[in-house]
């Protein structure tokens, strides 16, 4: 039997706007306090205030943005979210006072949002039944592709040039070409409804899938720690003031490799085996990090955390798409997004506190208990809710 193609042209077209959507995001996220402080003079507390604002609004539309995607065409939801998504990259340019560019950074956060969920859903839909899992597993190599070297050109472009519109324009050129391409896109014509589904909390959370979105924000917490508070702690610790952008390159590769590695666990359907390996290199490299007094530990944590939630994050997003009938794949990936964005947040609050009470090495040592915890949920809890709640697609 031959077996149906995964790089099919859809499928790469949803890929390509995974990509431009992060890649516009990502281009300007290193350069923005500097931007706020330059041109409307802001302090560091309402830099810290006003790209925050992004942040919030993206964590409170994702799960509203699930139910519009299982109930509206994902396709035209998708169009509405990336062209809205676009016009706000022209609203940096036009805002004139801090004001305005507080309000239009605010509201961009709900379009990025529903784009998120819109795109991966979609690449779900035009997945051969057969290839979804590894399917999956590559989708997320754009982002990873994207948040690699996204801030590296942006850095690079300001350096050359010292022009801060040149990177609105960049991110809106960029943005403007994931949109222009997704939309030759040929999407399956969906089912309708039979009769109207009456509001519930799981049409907006996954209520089935509780278990994984527990763990996904404790090791989404781990993450925001960790990357908020890196560079501090590393000039602190070990006198690192330049290898944050070298840290997450690293990190960006184990992601790559680790996602390459694993395809052919995942179209053999080895999710527990996929995630449970992650979620254990994962605790290895927190570990080694907030341990380690050397370089070599310091950059080999980057590897193995990357290696670890790169074997992770596509075996527990297959997961909870497995606990999903076709009209809820939506409110899965959503749900999973709003996990992993509130773990997060909590992060960056957590470790704020913990670094300000006591130490950063406090809050490192908070990370690593997270993340064991969020392993101990996982083998204790998650593993078999997948098995008791999967559902066999066709």
């Amino acid at each position: 039997m031959e077996k149906e193609r995964l790089w099919n042209a859809n499928y790469n077209k949803v890929m390509f706007s995974n990509f431009a959507l992060n890649f516009s995001f990502y281009v300007l996220t290193p350069l923005l306090p500097l931007y706020l402080s330059e041109h409307f003079a802001a302090t560091k507390d309402v830099i810290g205030l006003v790209l925050s604002g992004y942040t919030i609004t993206a964590l409170l539309f994702r799960p509203f943005s699930g139910y519009i995607v299982d109930t509206f065409s994902r396709k035209a939801v998708l169009l509405f979210c990336l062209l809205l998504n676009v016009v706000f990259f022209l609203g940096y340019l036009a805002a004139s006072t801090l004001l305005l560019f507080t309000i239009v950074r605010t509201m961009h956060g709900a379009p990025f949002g529903g784009a998120t969920v819109a795109n991966s859903t979609i690449a779900i839909d035009v997945l051969p039944s057969s290839r979804r899992n590894e399917g999956i597993g590559f989708y997320g190599i754009s982002n990873n592709i994207a948040t690699a070297i996204a801030p590296t050109i942006g850095i690079s472009v300001y350096k050359m040039t010292g022009n801060f519109e040149m990177l609105f324009w960049m991110a809106f050129v960029v943005a403007f070409l994931g949109m222009a391409v997704v939309a030759t896109t040929q999407t399956p014509q969906r089912e309708p409804e039979s009769g109207k589904r009456p509001l519930s909390l799981d049409r907006f959370f996954l209520l089935r899938g509780w278990t994984l979105a527990l763990a996904i924000a404790c090791f989404g917490l781990c993450y925001g720690i960790l990357s908020n508070y890196l560079a501090i702690y590393g000039k602190e610790r070990l006198g690192i003031t330049s290898g944050t952008g070298t840290y997450f390159m690293l990190l960006s590769l184990g992601l790559i490799l680790s996602r390459l590695q694993g395809a052919t666990a995942l179209r053999k359907g080895r999710l527990i085996r996929n995630a449970s390996e992650g979620v254990l290199i994962s605790t290895v490299g927190y570990t080694l990090f907030t341990i380690s007094d050397s370089m070599w530990g310091y950059y080999g944590s980057a590897l193995l955390i990357g290696l670890g939630n790169g074997h992770m994050w596509p075996a527990i997003q297959n997961m909870i798409i497995g606990m999903a009938h076709h009209n809820e794949r939506g409110t899965a990936n959503s749900t999973l997004l709003t996990a992993w964005d509130l773990g997060v947040g909590l992060g960056i609050l957590l470790g704020g506190v913990l670094a300000e009470l006591f130490d950063y090495g406090a809050a490192f040592w908070s990370m690593v208990i997270v993340h064991i915890a969020g392993v101990a949920v996982y083998f204790l809890l998650v593993r078999q809710s997948y098995i008791k709640h999967r559902i066999h697609l066709p």
